[in-house]
């Protein structure tokens, strides 16, 4: 028999894990996988592959949303979340036949800084629109990794214009929607459905409590069925306190149900690992998560997402290059939330027209099956 080869992911956000893992799972026979999730706690592996060396905790959980996160995660001491880091894959170098990095440059900086090559890089962060690689960052991803996939043929030519094996087989964000135990279908009961992505990170509950003021104040001939893909990590509970609601335990036996919400005039279904069961479901979606959103948006559905005056706006307009009409940017306001999904609630035509947009900016399915066959290689 040949031996088995080892692999360790590196990846370094909840989305990332979540792409990490998937491929991880569909691996065939053959490999031995680790995975190391710089940032968190990387439970999306658990049950897939082991897990190793340090993680951080960031005060920002990682999150660039908010303007000055850099800066106050430094503050908080996350310098010292480096040494330990690259010490451990100083080490990883020599114990795995092949490293895959899942997410940004951060990751293939942390090889070529601890001496790691000939990498795989999944690189789920950079669409193509907005800021194109940096000098640096070409010449550092063609002396680090053997090959990259990017998310865009655009992105794609201007590393092969530098020498690097880069290819454009799909957005592996769209073969990696989860699906679960949950029959979203069988709990409608109105004309339409809309989902709600309150995050994963310290603003959830708060999120959730503004998406839950403005569905409340759609009128009850508009007022959709309402469903909530809850992020590993958050407590029904914790939503329930937030928005005032009431928390009902689920009463089957569905393993991705995690019970109902109801008061102000709504009734919310909780599930957990089934987004693209409730994707399936729904119309739209208000959501203020990364990976999922695009997920939905590549699904056909069109998303709102609302900003606060502390976000740090360059990044939503430079992911709205890419997204186009098929985001809808509101305030953190309930008055502007509640007429954005009341605008669309009246008019399905311009829903599908949304959707559209969204589908085809995205990209389809297939790349999770190219980077399997690179692998294997």
């Amino acid at each position: 028999m040949a031996p088995r080869r080892r692999v360790l992911f590196i990846s370094n956000g909840i989305g990332e894990d979540s792409v990490g893992a998937e491929i991880a799972r569909r691996l065939p026979p053959g490999f031995e996988v680790d995975a190391y999730p710089t940032l968190g706690s990387g439970r999306l592996y658990e049950g897939v592959c082991r897990i190793v060396g340090p993680r951080a905790e960031l005060a920002s959980q990682g999150s660039r949303v908010d303007s000055g996160t850099v800066a106050r995660d430094i503050a908080a001491g996350g310098l010292a979340t480096i040494p330990p880091g690259l010490a451990f894959m100083r080490r990883a170098r020599r114990q795995y036949d092949h490293h895959v990095v899942v997410g940004d440059f951060i990751g293939v900086a942390g090889c070529w800084l601890s001496g790691i090559r000939s990498i795989t890089y999944l690189d789920v962060y950079k669409t193509g629109y907005g800021r194109p690689y940096a000098a640096i960052e070409r010449w550092i991803i063609g002396k680090t990794c053997r090959t990259v996939f990017n998310r865009s043929e655009r992105l794609a030519r201007t590393l092969v214009a530098a020498g690097v094996d880069a290819r454009a087989a799909g957005n592996v964000m769209m073969d990696t929607i989860p699906f679960g135990d949950y029959d979203a279908q069988s709990r409608r009961a109105h004309k339409l459905a809309v989902t709600l992505l309150p995050g994963s990170r310290d603003r959830t509950a708060a999120n959730f409590a503004l998406q839950i003021a403005a569905l409340a104040e759609v009128p009850d001939a508009l007022r959709p069925d309402v469903f909530v893909a809850v992020a590993e990590g958050i407590e029904p509970q914790s939503l329930a306190g937030a928005a005032g609601l009431q928390f009902h335990p689920p009463t089957g036996q569905e393993q991705a149900d995690l019970g109902t919400l109801t008061g102000r005039g709504l009734t919310v279904h909780l599930t957990r690992g089934a987004l693209g069961n409730l994707l399936a479901a729904s119309g739209l979606l208000l959501s203020q998560a990364g990976t999922a959103t695009i997920q939905a948006l590549g699904s056909g559905k069109p998303v709102i997402t609302f900003t606060r005056p502390t976000d740090r706006m360059k990044r939503f307009r430079e992911e709205n290059l890419l997204f186009g009409e098929a985001r809808l940017l509101v305030p953190a306001e309930r008055v502007a939330l509640t007429e954005a999904v009341r605008a669309l609630l009246v008019d399905p035509a311009e829903i599908a027209r949304l959707g559209a947009i969204g589908r085809q900016r995205i990209g389809g399915p297939g790349a999770i099956d190219a980077i399997i066959d690179s692998l294997r290689q």
